[in-house]
């Protein structure tokens, strides 16, 4: 191993002098205490790293010794189920099985080849996979072991075209830093439902897609994250608290290991991954943490499964990048963010992908990150450089999560550009009109704000027939359909079916609604018909698998409003 002599400490940052051949990005132990840390610089004989653990206690004079590798990470069947910290060590005691029953799925004599399935591993939940090497391109195997294995051990040995062997552990290592390969990536082409509706019908994310949540202090990010965890239909969830206040991670440490999987009635936590990182941690491990996740979720995403990377937040991450950068003397950027801000960024959410793996199954990584912009700010450097690297923008509005609307996401500030790749998706799931749907609901909430700052004006009464209903008509949507009541068992999540249904009695409101006016009818009048208020609660009232339902209320409310205007109606 390289050596090197501590010449100086700076928080995270050390400096010192080599004695020998170190690399860029190689993992290093800092002192006596052998804390992990990473190479950043080489000049002539001096190194600069960046440590990862508290450097309390560091002085000139210390040991430094190389790791001969990149920064890398164990990756195995022991990490579902498991709260791990931001350099995958565990932060309880470990309650993983002391054993993992491994079945092959190959013989001796077989050829394989980087990425194939080796053997499965049973799971309380979910059963697992573990692969050939991904930087092995092919080889002849040799021996496979069926049995009860601990983690370290040795399952396969393989011979390489070369004549030489390789043995195959439970567990590997990966570099951090360094991208799984795959085969190829897919077209984002398929969705990933979410249960909420206006994610899922208005501002959809793809599998393999890139989102982000932004918004100040008490809006809701974090409970929004927990509930596309819960109840999204990703197989693997890994949660990223990247330097959040110590009380919201305990809060997530508390109530992520008593939710229950609404898929299988066992607890959710059995196929989640916790990377937790508080704010008091040393500033340098949030990126770490960021790094470790991604490659947690590329692992899992090899293995074939759907994977959905929750991180909180992307803010906290930026803010350590700012703070080590000053301690290496760089030259700050905007907001005194680094100037390499935006590829940091990059880099990570450029790892989402819905691909074809190298064993040929098909497995997808979508990323999910929330931005924490001060007072809201969706201008400062974090969050507009977000804006230029994901696909799916769902803006958190204080106005919103103040009035006590769930979830508090302003659908004028929000966008997807994955809508026009979905509109397949939705037609194989029975919605051809979901496009036409969309845009007729976004062209309706833009018209409720101009009208609004109109209305503030001139008064709501004496606007035209049109423009109140207009006005009407979007209030709707916002109750009926934006909303979403987390406490509410039938509506707290929403199938791709059940919107559709909503979204066809909403569109046949506008259509009937329209009609009444044009022949006299007041907007107050409609208003006022009792179905209007059994639509806004449609949600909650009406519980998925029971389009008769949705099939009934339309009809009640073509009576009821065809009939206003006419002699001797009555009000159903």
């Amino acid at each position: 191993m390289s050596k090197a002599t501590i010449t100086s400490v700076a928080g995270p940052v050390i400096r010192a002098r080599r004695d020998g051949p170190f690399s860029l990005g190689e993992a290093v132990r800092v002192g006596r205490d052998a804390l992990l840390g990473e190479i950043v610089r080489l000049s002539g004989d001096d190194l600069t790293a960046q440590v990862y653990e508290d450097t309390t206690g560091l002085a000139p004079g210390g040991p430094v010794e190389g790791m001969g590798a990149p920064l890398s990470v164990q990756l195995g069947p022991h990490l579902l189920g498991h709260i791990f910290d931001g350099l995958l060590r565990p932060l309880r005691p470990d309650d993983a099985p002391g054993t993992y029953e491994m079945e092959p799925l190959v013989s001796a004599g077989d050829r394989v080849r980087g990425g194939q399935r080796l053997a499965r591993v049973a799971g309380p939940a979910k059963e697992q996979f573990i692969l050939v090497p991904a930087d092995l391109r092919e080889g002849e195997v040799v021996s496979v072991e069926q049995g009860s294995f601990a983690k370290e051990d040795i399952i396969a040995r393989i011979e390489l075209p070369d004549g030489a062997t390789r043995d195959i552990a439970v567990t590997h290592a990966w570099p951090v830093r360094r991208p799984r390969p795959v085969a190829r990536r897919l077209p984002p082409d398929t969705m990933m439902v979410t249960g909420q509706r206006i994610l899922d019908s208005l501002f959809p994310v793809a599998r393999g897609g890139r989102a982000a949540i932004p918004g100040g202090f008490g809006t809701g990010k974090t409970v929004l994250q927990e509930t596309l965890a819960k109840w999204s239909d990703a197989d693997v969830i890994v949660y990223v608290g990247c330097g959040e206040r110590g009380n919201e991670m305990a809060e997530v440490l508390h109530e992520f290991p008593e939710l229950e999987d609404p898929r299988t009635g066992r607890p959710l936590m059995e196929r989640t991954v916790i990377v937790a990182n508080t704010s008091n941690m040393p500033v340098a491990a949030r990126e770490a943490s960021i790094y470790t996740g991604v490659t947690v979720g590329e692992y899992f995403r090899d293995q074939g499964f759907n994977v959905a990377l929750m991180a909180d937040s992307t803010s906290r991450w930026a803010e350590a990048l700012r703070e080590v950068s000053a301690r290496l003397g760089e030259l700050p950027s905007e907001s005194g963010y680094p100037a390499y801000l935006s590829s940091r960024m990059s880099e990570f959410y450029e790892r989402a992908a819905r691909v074809e793996t190298l064993g040929g199954a098909e497995g997808s990584l979508t990323l999910i990150g929330a931005v924490s912009p001060p007072a809201g700010d969706f201008s400062e450097p974090v969050t507009s450089h977000t804006k230029r690297y994901v696909r799916s923008f769902w803006g958190l509005d204080r106005g919103r999560a103040q009035a006590r609307f769930y979830p508090a996401i302003h659908p004028l500030q929000s966008y997807s550009e994955d809508a026009d790749g979905l509109a397949g998706w939705w037609t194989e799931h029975g919605n051809p009109n979901w496009r036409q749907q969309r845009a007729r609901i976004l062209d309706l909430l833009e018209a409720q704000a101009e009208l609004e700052r109109m209305a503030r004006i001139v008064g709501r009464d004496a606007m035209p027939q049109a423009q109140q209903l207009t006005l009407l008509c979007a209030s709707l949507v916002d109750d009926a359909f934006l909303r979403q009541s987390a406490f509410s068992v039938t509506d707290r999540t929403c199938s791709p079916e059940k919107q559709t249904a909503m979204l066809g009695v909403l569109m046949r409101f506008f259509d009937v609604a329209e009609a009444a006016v044009a022949r006299g009818v007041e907007v107050q009048s409609i208003a006022e018909v009792p179905v209007f208020r059994r639509i806004s609660r449609m949600g909650e009232e009406i519980p998925a698998g029971d389009p008769e339902a949705f099939s009934a209320l339309t009809e009640q409310m073509e009576n009821a409003i065809g009939d206003l205007g006419r002699e001797g109606h009555d009000d159903v």
